[in-house]
């Protein structure tokens, strides 16, 4: 962990706070003109203006940033990623961009199932080295805290294999991993028809190592028609729930089925996608501080409508904004992508887009008491663009802003020198 100070900032974006933000809340990311932030042994210790913050200070004992005409930032939390997977599936790509659904795909045999082959073919030491890449790219966008589920095994070996492989990318990458358990992703050729009974197998065989080995924090599903139904998905959330785990929905995503509702009845941290999720089901979310995690990249790669981000901000949500990077419907780990899409097509202003990815990604991953703002007390995690405002991150379109990324105080990219520092 490092000593760090950080000064002159033209704007310090603070996104002050330690939980998920709603409704206008979500405008307001508390900026510091000129601002500064002390950082020791990785935690942030001071934070205000400048003049008043290095009145007290002694330079000579940290590492000194000056960002004259920059904007500082909280390090991005993405937290929805499918970033350890073997194998790609551009074809599948091809097949969409001539007509085919992504559900057709699937029905094919492509689609998840396709990407568990490649899983499954790949060794430990190859997903070590394909999701270190993944990360590096990542962090290059800003990103300090990401969220990884498994999810392309749908057997225990595979399953777990992913599992592992997040806990020892951890252990040698600067970035923050939160571990999903997604082992009901898909229902396995094996099963087919019989997705109860495989959600029985994940129940008596999986499930129980995963929690006795630590290897994941959350449980996912993906409860979508043809998929898991909404009482599968049920059974298997509040048997993990038992178990300790904390929850998440992939939830009405293709069809309106209910996820929604099933995702605030359960109470789980965060129900994702949502682009067919009903008014009631949105207003349940509100009123158990569900977080309504948006992937709107998965939408544009999909070319579907958008989740009406502006609708659950309006009525109370908050709302968190992710990639979904994974290997077929939505190859991309670009923040810029995300947030010119948030802001142009679901009619979030750029200050709730910030917030989505800062302080509310972390509450939708149970973090934001750590990360996902710059207040005392939470993690050095801090994004230095290479402009004095935090408006050119969707302005200058698709583009990445990123100068400098520092994570527990320490600098780890330099996007206008050499890149990767760790």
């Amino acid at each position: 962990m490092g000593n760090m100070i950080i000064k002159n900032a033209n704007q310090l974006v603070t996104c002050s706070g330690f939980k998920g933000k709603t409704g206008k809340e979500m405008d307001d990311i508390h900026v510091i003109e000129n601002g500064a932030v002390v950082i020791e042994d990785g935690i942030i210790k001071k934070v205000g203006k400048t003049d008043e913050i290095m009145a007290n200070v002694d330079e000579s004992k940290y590492e000194v940033i000056d960002a004259t005409g920059k904007a500082v930032l909280p390090g991005f939390v993405d937290s929805h990623t499918h970033f350890v997977f073997g194998g790609y599936r551009e074809k599948e790509f091809d097949m969409r961009l001539r007509g085919c659904s992504y559900m057709e795909i699937m029905q094919a045999g492509g689609g998840i199932a396709n990407s568990t082959n490649g899983t499954l073919k790949a060794s430990k030491e190859d997903l070590i080295e394909l999701g270190k890449k993944r990360l590096d790219s990542m962090l290059k966008f800003g990103v300090t805290t990401v969220e990884g589920k498994s999810g392309y095994g749908l057997d225990f070996d595979t399953e777990i294999k992913q599992l592992e492989v997040m806990k020892e990318l951890e252990k040698i990458h600067p970035m923050d991993i939160s571990k999903t358990f997604l082992g009901a992703h898909a229902v396995p050729v094996g099963y087919k028809g019989r997705g109860e009974d495989f959600i029985d197998y994940i129940i008596e065989t999986v499930l129980p190592h995963v929690v006795e080995n630590d290897l994941a924090e959350f449980c996912d599903i993906f409860c979508e028609k043809n998929v898991f139904s909404v009482e599968e998905s049920r059974k298997l959330l509040n048997k993990a729930k038992e178990m300790g785990m904390k929850l998440k929905l992939h939830a009405d995503e293709i069809v309106h089925l209910g996820g929604a509702d099933l995702a605030a009845e359960v109470g789980a941290v965060s129900a994702d996608h949502l682009l067919q999720a009903s008014d009631e089901g949105i207003t349940k979310m509100a009123e158990a501080g569900v977080v309504a995690t948006l992937l709107p990249a998965t939408a544009f790669s999909l070319k579907e409508h958008y989740a009406r981000g502006r609708f659950m901000i309006d009525n109370g949500c908050a709302v968190a904004l992710a990639t979904d990077f994974n290997p077929g419907s939505c190859h991309t780990e670009s923040i810029p992508l995300l947030f010119a899409l948030s802001t142009l097509y679901m009619n979030m202003t750029i200050e709730e887009a910030i917030t989505a990815l800062t302080i509310n990604g972390a509450a939708a991953i149970d973090r934001a008491h750590e990360v996902g703002s710059i207040d005392e007390g939470k993690k050095g995690d801090l994004v230095i663009l290479e402009f004095p405002s935090y408006k050119f991150i969707p302005y200058h379109i698709g583009v990445n802003t990123v100068e400098k990324v520092i994570k527990g105080g320490k600098l780890v990219v330099n996007n206008e020198n050499s890149g990767l520092l760790y």
